[in-house]
Formats: structure tokens, sequence, C-alpha cells
């Protein structure tokens, strides 16, 4: 497997399992409905662990461009890179995106809270 291809498959493992435990957590008539933050912390951390112990070895497992763009900026990662590995990443994370759609197709017609349904895919501020 080659580097772009790592950072797209790690950066959809992340997305789906992060956005999944959001989606189990917040739609309604899912088994997690209402498990609460703690359940949506930790399913994020195991996310992260899975996506990186999968690809680290290949890519380096940024799986953000931020991290991408802090590294080329700091001298620890070539710029030449950087343009494969950004559109690798936003890839990654749009397929991940889609596959939580697509897991919990049925769930989404079932939840009238517009608020929780965008949680599942990007944060918002609490108040």
């Amino acid at each position: 497997m080659n580097r772009y291809l790592a950072e797209l498959v790690g950066t959809a493992v992340l997305v789906l399992l992060g956005d999944g435990v959001v989606a189990n957590v917040v739609l309604s008539r899912s088994k997690g409905r209402g498990a609460g933050w703690i359940v949506v912390t930790a399913g994020w951390g195991c996310a992260v662990a899975i996506a990186v112990y999968s690809v680290g070895r290949i890519s380096g497992a940024h799986l953000n461009p931020a991290v991408t763009l802090a590294l080329a900026s700091t001298g620890g990662f070539s710029w030449s890179l950087v343009p494969g590995y950004v559109l690798a990443q936003v890839a990654g994370g749009f397929l991940g995106s889609v596959l939580v759609f697509l897991a919990y197709y049925a769930h989404w017609s079932e939840t009238d809270d517009p608020a929780g349904k965008l949680a599942c895919h990007c944060t918002a501020p609490a108040i």
C-alpha cells in the first residue's frame, strides 16, 4: 500500500468509527441512543488508536491536514508530499462520512433533531 492510499484508508477508518459512535449515541432508535458523552469520547479515542495503528508504519498516520501542514511547516515533512496527503485525507474523510450515512440510513428519517443529525458529521457549539 502506498502512503497516499494509507492516508485515505486511515482517515476513512477514523471518521467511520468516530462519527459512527456519535451516530449510535445520537440517532433515534439506535441501540446506543442516549449513552452519553463518555461513550462518544471513548469511541473517538478507540477510532484514533485503530486508525493510527492501521496505517502508521506506512504513511505516518497524519490523518488530518492540520497535522500534515504543521509537520511540513516545521521541516519534519516534505512540502512536495503535502498536496497528495491533503487530498487523500479529504477523500478518506468523505468516504468515512458516507459509510456512516449508509450504515445508519434507516435512522436518519426516524430522527427529528436536526442538530443531532448534524453532530454525526461535524462539531457545533453546545451553547
